[in-house]
């Protein structure tokens, strides 16, 4: 006879309505049946509750987190505010801290975060790590420890972010390159930072060719500003295709498409689709965002991050992906049943597509990261946006207890 599973969900509400259990056996969905008569080592009643993979988050800046009381607000004031023309100056402004920056005070922070990201069931983080001159390579050291202290409970991908730029700020490829060797996974970008397109065609060559260098992905920020000329997006879009990158590169914010005119916009989604890049959308640190609706329609994949939690751009978050899309129902006017599911996807399995994960899903051979919530549909999850019920990493019930402590612990320094 068979083993008896690890773990059974009973009377678990599928997005489709129907009822089930679901039984997980080594950390991997194996049965999926109206009822499951077997023996568990332990059985979970959702009492109808919704039950989906867990939370995907493609977007935090990890080690910036709780910095906003080391500055002032200027430069808050300045990336919200003028229709997002000074963007530029905010990130000069945002780079006052890093002249501070110690692994040993991100850390604890970083710490903070992703035990909120476990208590919310956002087990799949790609978190951006920024590397210059400034910085040096304190954030990379400090989520690689976080890296691997969550391994297991919450799955997280080092970005290397040149956020002051490569050509702009000199010797941030060779800490580039340093942080790639030292265990980063993915290969960040910024090109729209730099101060002629040529530069910008540059730096999206030296991250293509550090990609290529590692077998990495990339994630860039792009056009990140309010100027209806910068065209960022589609100048990586064209290296993608150039180099054989289809579906291996992510596009985040491209906040200047709020302002493109529709002809460049229709061109620039065709050629989207071509790169089959999936664009990360975070309406509610910014006033601008991409098109997401129109990206949508022409079958572009797109999905929601957190981007910020209380740092110089955005004050709140959690790591709450509930809560980032409930944000976003409001301020993309996302409100009809069918649009709500659209944006659940946005934080679950379009998140996931856009970052590659294996074995994600609710399904047979599926990795067993779930949640169990206390709501029965996808509308209720989003009004309330509350923590989950339970939360299941790798077939394993998270502590939330010990999560609850790490929350709670001091902001540092």
């Amino acid at each position: 006879m068979p083993s008896p599973p690890d773990l059974v969900i009973t009377n678990a509400r599928m997005r489709s309505r129907e009822l089930v259990d679901i039984a997980i056996t080594d950390g991997v969905i194996t049965a999926i049946s109206d009822r499951l008569d077997h023996a568990a080592q332990s059985v979970i009643d959702a009492g109808g509750g919704l039950v989906t993979p867990a939370f995907v988050n493609p977007h935090l800046h990890l080690c910036k987190v709780w910095t906003l009381p080391m500055m002032s607000e200027a430069a808050l004031e300045a990336y919200q505010g003028a229709d997002m023309s000074e963007t530029g100056k905010a990130i000069e402004l945002a780079a006052v801290v890093k002249s501070k920056y110690d692994a040993s005070w991100i850390i604890p922070n970083a710490r903070r975060a992703v035990a909120l990201a476990a208590l919310h069931g956002n087990l799949h983080i790609r978190a951006f790590a920024d590397v210059d001159t400034k910085a040096r390579l304190e954030g990379v050291k400090a989520l690689l420890a976080i890296r691997e202290e969550f391994r297991g409970i919450v799955e997280i991908q080092v970005v290397a972010f040149p956020q002051d730029g490569l050509l702009r700020d000199r010797g941030a490829d060779g800490l580039m390159r340093e942080a790639m060797a030292s265990g980063a996974d993915i290969v960040g970008g910024i090109p729209w930072i730099e101060a002629n397109e040529q530069d910008m065609r540059r730096h999206i060559d030296f991250c293509f060719d550090l990609a290529a260098e590692h077998g990495a992905d990339i994630s860039m920020l792009l056009d990140d500003v309010g100027d209806a000329n910068m065209r960022t997006l589609g100048m990586m879009a064209r290296a993608v295709i150039a180099r054989g990158m289809e579906g291996r590169a992510l596009a985040h914010h491209c906040r200047a498409m709020a302002l493109y005119p529709e002809n460049y916009l229709r061109e620039l989604m065709v050629l989207l689709g071509k790169a089959r890049i999936s664009v990360v959308s975070d309406p509610h640190t910014g006033p601008l965002h991409a098109r997401v609706k129109e990206l949508l329609g022409a079958g572009i994949n797109v999905c929601l991050g957190q981007d910020d939690i209380s740092d110089a751009y955005y004050p709140l978050g959690r790591n709450n992906m509930l809560e980032v899309a409930f944000l976003a129902s409001h301020l993309l006017w996302m409100t009809k049943k069918s649009e709500l599911e659209t944006l659940y996807d946005m934080i679950t399995t379009r998140a996931a597509a856009a970052l590659g994960l294996e074995r994600y899903g609710l399904g047979l051979g599926c990795a067993a990261n779930l949640v169990i919530l206390d709501q029965g549909d996808v509308t209720e999850a989003l009004r309330f946006h509350a923590p989950p019920r339970v939360v299941i990493s790798h077939g394993r019930v998270v502590d939330t207890d010990r999560m609850r402590a790490l929350a709670e612990a001091a902001i540092v320094p």
